[in-house]
Formats: C-alpha cells, sequence, structure tokens
C-alpha cells in the first residue's frame, strides 16, 4: 500500500428492509457462515440486478473503489441518504461490508454521531481516559495529553460533570477534543461541525488542518457546508445513491461540480426577471454576485474577500424625487447578517436602464453556507418590492414578494 493508508475495493453494504433475522437460529448460522467465507447468503432472495434491490433489499453502497494517502485531508460529498455515514460506519468498523474489502494503516479516530463513545454516567475528564484506553493508550501517555484536550475542549468548569447533563454542544468540543489529541493516524469526522458555534468551527477546522500537515495524520471530512470542505480539504468524492459518482484531486473543481450540477445553476445569475415584476417605476432585470472588480462569480470563496452584488434594472415612469434600493443578507433563520442601502433621492430618477452595486465587506460571508438575498425597493416612501413576502430555505433566495423566490445555493 506504500503511502496509502484506506485501500477499498468492490465495497458493497446491503440493509434488508424490515427484516430482523430468517426465522430460525440453523437459518441465522448458515447466513453468517456464508457471508464470512465471502459467499452470498443462501437465504436472500434473488433479484435480477443484484444493485437495483427490492421492497426486502437496500444496497446502501455499491461496488465502492477509492484509495487515500496518508496526510490527505479528503472530503465525501453528497446529499441525505446517499451512503456518506454507511461507508464511515464501515471504515470505523462499527457494520461489517455486505461485499468487497477494506484495507486500513493505523488506527483510526471516529467522530460519527453525538455523544458516540461516552458513557452517560461517567463523567467528562473519565470519558476521556475511556476513549484513550478502547484506542490502546496507556494511562501515562493520557496524563500528558490530558490539560491539552480539556483546555481545546473549552468545558474546564464542567469536566468533572456526568456526561449525561451535557449540551449537544459541549459533547461534540469534547468528543472533537478527545478525537484530535489522542494517538491515532486517520480521523474521520462526520459533521462535526453542524452543532458547534463560530468560534469552535473555526478552531476545530484549523486543528484538522494541523493535524494533516503537522502530524501527517489522515481526515475523512463529511459536511454539508461546502465553505467548511473548501476550506479544510483538498480532494475528495462524491456519492450518489451509494455509488462515486466523481472523483477529484481538485476541492474546488468537485465542489463545483455538486453544487452546479443540475440545470439552474448552469449560469453566473442569482435572479433573472421573466416579466412578472413589471412595476414601472422600477423594474428589477437581474441579480449577479461579483468579485471587488466587477468579475462575476458562481459563489463566495472565501470569507477574508470584499463582493458585490451588482443590480441591474429599468425605469419607464417617473413620478416624484424619492426612490431606495436596499438590500439585505440574512441567514436561514432570518437573522440579519448585512444591509446596504443604495438611494437615488440625490438625483431625480429617470427613465431608462441602470444598474446599481451592493458592496458586501468580509466577514459576512463567514460560513460559506446558505443565506437569504432579500431586495426591497420604496418609491416616494411606499414599497415597490417588499422582501419577505415568501421565504425558501434553498441556500441563496432572491426575495422581491411579488413573485416565486428562486433559488440559488452557495
Amino acid at each position: 500500500m506504500s503511502n496509502t493508508v484506506i485501500q477499498i475495493e468492490h465495497l458493497s453494504k446491503m440493509y434488508r428492509l424490515g427484516v430482523i433475522n430468517n426465522g430460525t437460529l440453523y437459518q441465522d448460522i448458515q447466513s453468517w457462515i456464508a457471508i464470512k467465507r465471502g459467499k452470498e447468503d443462501p437465504h436472500s432472495k434473488i433479484v435480477e440486478n443484484k444493485y437495483n434491490g427490492d421492497k426486502d433489499h437496500f444496497w446502501a453502497l455499491k461496488d465502492v473503489n477509492l484509495e487515500i494517502k496518508q496526510g490527505d485531508r479528503f472530503a465525501i460529498i453528497g446529499k441525505n441518504g446517499a451512503g456518506k455515514s454507511t461507508l464511515l460506519k464501515i471504515l470505523s468498523r462499527i457494520t461489517t461490508p455486505t461485499e468487497g474489502t477494506v484495507k486500513i494503516k493505523g488506527k483510526v479516530t471516529s467522530l460519527l454521531e453525538i455523544g458516540t463513545g461516552f458513557h452517560g454516567e461517567l463523567t467528562g475528564r473519565e470519558n476521556i481516559y475511556l476513549n484513550g484506553a478502547i484506542l490502546g493508550m496507556k494511562k501515562r501517555r493520557i496524563d500528558e495529553k490530558l490539560d491539552s484536550i480539556i483546555e481545546f475542549s473549552g468545558i474546564e468548569q464542567y469536566i468533572d460533570t456526568p456526561a449525561k447533563r451535557y449540551s449537544s454542544g459541549m459533547y461534540v468540543r469534547l468528543a472533537f477534543a478527545v478525537a484530535a489529541h489522542l494517538d491515532s493516524d486517520i480521523l474521520i469526522a462526520d459533521e462535526v461541525l453542524a452543532v458547534g458555534d463560530a468560534e469552535f468551527q473555526k478552531r476545530a477546522l484549523g486543528k484538522m488542518q494541523d493535524l494533516s500537515t503537522g502530524e501527517g495524520r489522515t481526515v475523512l471530512f463529511v459536511s454539508h457546508n461546502m465553505g467548511a470542505v473548501r476550506n479544510l480539504c483538498r480532494s475528495g468524492i462524491i456519492i450518489n445513491k451509494g455509488t462515486i459518482q466523481s472523483s477529484n484531486r481538485d476541492i474546488n473543481e468537485l465542489i463545483d461540480g455538486y453544487l452546479f450540477s443540475s440545470e439552474q445553476y448552469k449560469n453566473d445569475i442569482l435572479w433573472e426577471n421573466d416579466g412578472i415584476l413589471n412595476d414601472p417605476y422600477f423594474i428589477p432585470l437581474k441579480m449577479e454576485l461579483q468579485e471587488e472588480d466587477g468579475t462575476k462569480i458562481k459563489f463566495p470563496v472565501s470569507s477574508e474577500k470584499v463582493y458585490r452584488i451588482y443590480l441591474s434594472f429599468e425605469i419607464k415612469e417617473v413620478s416624484g424625487n424619492s426612490l431606495a434600493a436596499r438590500m439585505g443578507i440574512f441567514d436561514k433563520n432570518q437573522n440579519r447578517l448585512f444591509v446596504s442601502d443604495n438611494i437615488f433621492q440625490e438625483h431625480k430618477p429617470v427613465k431608462g436602464y441602470g444598474s446599481v452595486s451592493f458592496v458586501i465587506p468580509p466577514p459576512v460571508f463567514q460560513y460559506l453556507e446558505k443565506y437569504i438575498v432579500s431586495l426591497s425597493v420604496i418609491h416616494n416612501g411606499g414599497y415597490i418590492i417588499n422582501p419577505f413576502n415568501n421565504t425558501v430555505y434553498l441556500g441563496i433566495v432572491i426575495q422581491t414578494g411579488k413573485k416565486s423566490p428562486i433559488s440559488y445555493i452557495w
């Protein structure tokens, strides 16, 4: 395997839906022996295409082949139910494959679900020693790492409290601190950032980068936060319906292919008026995301850059002297992150085509995940276009209040 630490060949995993056993102990033993010998289960139903399954069978993974090198920061991307967690459970030896082989060089530490590997009745300190013992570490070695683990977790005040009283965020903090500091060669993290706050997410990403570059540890990372994936990982795969849909050594190309694989993401336009919005005093035509220099892009790639949202419009009639456009950026819970006004009242609105840009400073796009872009236009004190009449949480949502929102994923 040279510097290959994970070698997966023709890996498949099948679940029998709604079936606990074969009905008799004798048949269960026959099935178990057949699987251990690498043969087909004699009591499984015959289907025309074994990977299609039937009403009693479901293939979570289908003929997966993969090779991961030492020190890789490797992303596993896919929709819910694509097979990501099943693959990680097999790599963590929580479940066994139905077919194929998995070869792993070195110790594996896994963060798969909140509270996995923790005993609720034990304190946080005791759980650190428990996890270390499971990894085969001596007590002396755990003692050397204990202070660093507790400090990184940020829950020093509660370290001697039973874990069953921890919040989900405290669980994840301590679990990640243990996994990152104890001796292992491969770290598997499944949505480890989904629960933690912004400060913890930043520290966790930084720690995983340090583990890879400084200690040569391999990191397998699963997340729906494409910004975090882009910042941490260097390569990865896309899983879809149990198979590897795409693999790439360049994480940016992989993410671009994942986000913009459907027809609605074929161009760089965030929103384009299809003719329904036709108020003569202000007709928005299209909205685009741009770099600071005006280069049109599909999504922000850094929380440290300045971006612009460019809006083109047409005015067919002029009435009064007051016309204002306001653009707001909100998170998926409609918490306001940024608002920018661009008021035309110094110059009387004139007929014809025009444009306006809203500058978005860093670090508005801190998480590079899902946002709502809201557009309001006020004419002589009254709304022409009013935000939040309709809301869809599918990524970027250009909201106009007079038509169904158009979604765009960042």
